[in-house]
């Protein structure tokens, strides 16, 4: 691998609404994402080519078919972004893909810019269908027994075995909700009861490793669709893992996840830790809201979430004892270690910085003040309250405007990101053509650029390489070019 990593995340969100004679969640997500008002343009096509969810990594593909929709469906299913990133409807959901970033913080800033543009969004269909005729949820869970994915995507080499990614991420990621975990109040999926826990996603794994993501779901997903050069590429989609509103939450999950990744393409001694049953362990660690309960090990033994958590951190503070540290990747580790050190002594301490903590905190407050119980309905509204995208009625963003979260990008970034990719991936080159030649860019995908340059004629443009496409690669030529055969002539020569 290069020293930089390209990774970025999925948010399918949650939509519902109270008009009982519009209440199809498809229909409801196409019109969603269809009164966004700000695409470049709104007839590029998405290009599935490269696009392949059936691949096994382990050498198979299963049966099924490929999504392949006509024109005036793809159209009405994809928006291209002029960050670089995707709007489009999945299955029944409304998601928000991330342009490839490069580190935690550019996920976190571009996390955000998706809040912002369901949002918008929202404000927009409210000006056709009244004042809450769609809500908008970023979470995981509906509370009815439904839940929906939010995936993390990290580029990786292929010539890693992919049994040793998977043995050495297994540990951490059962461990890793006690920072990540975006609070639940309950639980679902026939699972042990539980009146509030640490992740929403817990409950909902089924099995250690499969290719499905929507039922069985796994710990470790199987997908092999890389979204760049298959000989030398693997994209890790990591499906255990909620979706955050805190932006601390979310740098430290992909932050430390990606410095894990670096340990192992490294060939870095990781901790041989080996779990009992990791499918049980997650929803134990999720019930933990102490994060003090013994975790059992195969041969009996038994460690803390925490400790499993400090055995990687301390992991990767001796590898980067030996190799070059830089600013982002040393700012993981700070956090890291300062959330690990709070989580021991008194998980309270991260009221500010941690999802599950602050809506516990919340909730607390409210069941202490009204004198009601946790089995409320009102609880459960304060528990899906929390996630909603509206800033004048999500209670997270309550807690931003009262200045008792934290915050790790400004708003002025958020408002700028909206409309400028990330500088250093592929990204750039994407979002730079969509918004130079809004007509002529017939489709895209996160691995090409397709030109229609009349007669008939279309010219793909491939981007198979994440960390290519980037500003100090092709400003110089985008800037040269006032035409799109001029574009090509420059990119052949």
């Amino acid at each position: 691998m290069t020293i930089k990593r390209a990774f970025g995340t999925e948010t399918e969100f949650g939509i519902a609404t109270r008009d009982p004679e519009s209440a199809d969640p498809v229909s409801n997500s196409l019109f969603l994402i269809n009164h966004y008002p700000h695409f470049p343009s709104p007839k590029i096509l998405w290009d599935y080519e490269n696009e392949n969810p059936l691949l096994d990594i382990r050498g198979f593909e299963v049966e099924g078919e490929r999504e392949r929709p006509g024109p005036d469906y793809n159209r009405l299913l994809n928006k291209v972004l002029a960050n670089g990133g995707r709007l489009y409807v999945d299955g029944a959901h409304p998601e928000y893909s991330t342009p490839e970033c490069t580190t935690a913080r550019d996920i976190v800033l571009h996390e955000k810019v998706g809040d912002r543009i369901f949002a918008a969004a929202v404000r927009a269909v409210e000006q056709v269908r009244g004042p809450g005729s769609l809500l908008v949820y970023k979470n995981n869970t509906d509370g009815k027994g439904n839940s929906y994915g939010y995936h993390e995507n990290y580029l990786v080499a292929r010539a890693i075995p992919f049994e040793r990614v998977a043995r050495a991420l297994v540990p951490f990621l059962v461990t890793r909700l006690i920072y990540a975990g975006a609070g639940k109040v309950g639980a679902e999926n026939q699972t042990s009861p539980a009146v509030y826990q640490i992740s929403q996603r817990a409950d909902f794994f089924e099995t250690l490793m499969d290719l499905s993501t929507m039922v069985k779901r796994p710990i470790i997903n199987t997908r092999d669709e890389p979204h760049a050069d298959p000989v030398k590429y693997r994209r890790l989609h990591v499906i255990a893992g909620d979706v955050n509103m805190a932006e601390c939450a979310t740098f430290l999950k992909v932050g430390a996840m990606a410095i894990v990744l670096d340990m192992i393409e490294d060939n870095w001694a990781l901790p041989t830790i080996e779990l009992d049953d990791p499918v049980h362990a997650i929803k134990a660690v999720s019930r933990d809201l102490e994060v003090k309960a013994d975790l059992r090990l195969a041969g009996g033994k038994a460690t803390t979430a925490v400790a499993v958590q400090r055995a990687y951190l301390k992991a990767a503070q001796d590898y980067y004892a030996s190799h070059e540290l830089t600013l982002p990747v040393k700012e993981v580790l700070i956090r890291w270690e300062e959330t690990l050190d709070k989580l021991e002594r008194d998980p309270r301490e991260l009221v500010r910085e941690l999802d599950w903590v602050a809506k516990r905190d919340l909730i607390e407050s409210y069941v202490d003040r009204k004198g009601c119980g946790w089995e409320d309905p009102r609880v459960a509204m304060m528990d899906l309250q929390y996630h909603d995208v509206r800033p004048e009625k999500g209670l997270y963003f309550t807690l931003e405007r009262a200045h008792r979260v934290e915050r790790i990008v400004m708003d002025e970034e958020v408002l700028r990101a909206e409309t400028v990719a990330p500088l250093d991936t592929r990204a750039y080159f994407r979002a730079a053509c969509v918004k130079k030649w809004p007509q002529e860019v017939y489709a895209a995908s996160w691995t090409s650029v397709l030109f229609d340059i009349g007669n008939a004629a279309i010219k793909k443009v491939p981007l198979m390489e994440p960390l290519r496409g980037t500003e100090a690669l092709t400003k110089g030529l985008l800037d040269e070019s006032d035409t799109v055969n001029s574009l090509l002539e420059k990119l052949k020569a």
